[in-house]
């Protein structure tokens, strides 16, 4: 019996000890948030700003929009749903005056082929800006977890709805991007 009490308090102190560790390395690991930041990008929180580079080789900064709305899609050539919805993109981008709103993709080319994402914009005609994050760091900030993922950002840089996966249909991309460019002053 007594032998018995000695192996389960080892045990014990064995899973106590381990459960410590992995405490320590969460809270070690985890994003700091500090000055009020948020860990990630949300809802009613400024959409983090970025500079990339286009495959024409513009430079787009996204506080430079702000007083438009912002569609941002994160997307990538091998993604079925990003294909599924690339068109439905394609369309709205023509549909509202570039004074008023600005769509932009950001391809996840960390993840992806160039000559892939160049046959890809060859292949459905995309005519809106095609940004490329090639070391993933907007894809990071962003923390995107599923492709493609959308953000609708308002004129003052806020971000006002989010949709992970999809693939989003015209409808719903046009619905939300009108409410917001009813806000436009």
């Amino acid at each position: 019996m007594n032998c018995y009490r000695r192996k389960w308090n080892w045990i014990s102190a064995w899973i106590l000890l381990l459960s410590a560790i992995w405490i320590g390395l969460t809270a070690a690991f985890a994003p700091a948030t500090t000055g009020g930041a948020t860990p990630f990008p949300r809802v009613g929180f400024s959409a983090p700003d970025f500079e990339l580079s286009g495959l024409d080789g513009s430079t787009v900064k996204l506080s430079d929009f702000r007083g438009k709305v912002v569609f941002l899609n994160f997307w990538a050539s091998w993604c079925p749903p990003c294909r599924a919805e690339m068109p439905a993109i394609q369309k709205l981008s023509s549909v509202y005056p570039p004074e008023q709103v600005a769509i932009f993709s950001v391809n996840a080319t960390s993840q992806d082929n160039l000559e892939d994402v160049q046959a890809f914009i060859a292949e459905y005609g995309l005519t809106f800006p095609v940004l490329l994050d090639i070391d993933g760091s907007v894809n990071r900030t962003y923390q995107i977890q599923a492709l493609p993922s959308s953000f609708f950002i308002d004129a003052e840089g806020e971000i006002r709805k989010v949709v992970i996966g999809g693939p989003l249909t015209e409808a719903m991309m046009r619905a939300e991007i009108a409410q917001l460019v009813e806000e436009l002053p």
